[in-house]
């Protein structure tokens, strides 16, 4: 039996440039996207399309999962590829459009992450030569979308930030919470990838505007002409970038003899935000290492 993947959003970006990437391999794909026609050169190609909004209640979720299992049995790779940008400053950003955002961005792949992990956890372990990786042993993979913005926040692109932070402190809990069932999770965090995630009918930007955020002279202004002038440059190849993430969730290709990290970083552009991320961080704990420390209860003799 070859190995099922679930895959949301797959009409687009890397939810569809995964998607041929696992077909290619001789994998059972699901597909889905809220609308089906958009995904019909998948069907084409092989895969098992169906509706699915990751907005829906979780009713919705599990009875899908139901159908999924009933006609596939398991669920090796579950990927949670639903995403967009919401572009605006904090202040310009109303309550409803950032529950929108936490809606699909966040709360879409907990409701489907919970709807299929009672019957992940129940499957049988994978076993060897499955295109599972060269161990096997795995009863399957949970994987959701960070970004570069998981580790900087951005003018104008605050509120996403704030959601791919958080599909990151996703992905690290489950680590934990599912290894004992032998499911392993991860975060993929691309830099910017040349997809149409930046398109203007797909870029969201919030209803209000302020002049004030306006002014080129502001980093806000700044930074949503740039995110205009970045649509169609970007710097990451979506392909190349899925088929790394095909390669690292099963254990093969690059990937072959490597365990599962909990982050995929993709992208020298993400590389260099993670870096100084990283080197920025030990530079404020060292200077406040004393203050830090302060705060601590007397040990106990």
């Amino acid at each position: 039996m070859p190995p099922v993947w679930f895959i949301t959003a797959a009409s687009s970006g890397f939810g569809h440039a995964i998607a041929l990437s696992a077909l290619r391999r001789g994998h059972t794909v699901v597909a889905t996207a809220r609308n089906p026609s958009r995904i019909a050169d998948l069907a084409a190609a092989g895969a098992h399309t169906l509706p699915y909004d990751v907005t829906a209640p979780l009713p919705v979720a599990r009875d899908l999962a139901e159908q999924v299992f009933a006609q596939h049995g398991r669920v090796d790779y579950l990927i949670n590829a639903a995403g967009y940008i919401l572009e605006g400053s904090i202040e310009e950003a109303s309550p409803e459009e950032v529950l929108a955002s936490f809606d699909t961005n966040v709360f879409g792949a907990m409701r489907t992450i919970q709807a299929f992990l009672p019957h992940m956890r129940a499957q049988p372990v994978a076993g060897e030569n499955e295109g599972r990786g060269e161990g096997g042993g795995v009863r399957g993979v949970v994987a959701t979308f960070g970004s570069l913005g998981s580790w900087r926040g951005s003018p104008s692109a605050g509120v996403y930030a704030m959601t791919k932070w958080a599909c990151s402190a996703l992905a690290e809990t489950l680590a934990l919470e599912l290894e004992p069932f032998r499911i392993k999770a991860t975060v993929i965090e691309p830099g910017y990838f040349r997809t149409g995630f930046l398109n203007p009918g797909t870029r969201v930007s919030t209803r209000a505007r302020l002049e004030a955020y306006e002014d080129e002279g502001t980093p806000t202004g700044r930074a949503r002409r740039g995110l205009v002038a970045t649509d169609g440059r970007q710097l990451g190849d979506v392909n190349k970038g899925a088929e790394v993430v095909v390669d690292v969730l099963t254990g093969t290709g690059v990937a072959k003899g490597r365990d599962l990290p909990v982050r995929v970083v993709l992208g020298s552009d993400a590389e260099g935000v993670v870096r100084n991320k990283m080197a920025e961080t030990g530079r404020i704990l060292d200077e406040w290492r004393e203050v830090i420390r302060s705060t601590d209860s007397p040990l106990e003799e």
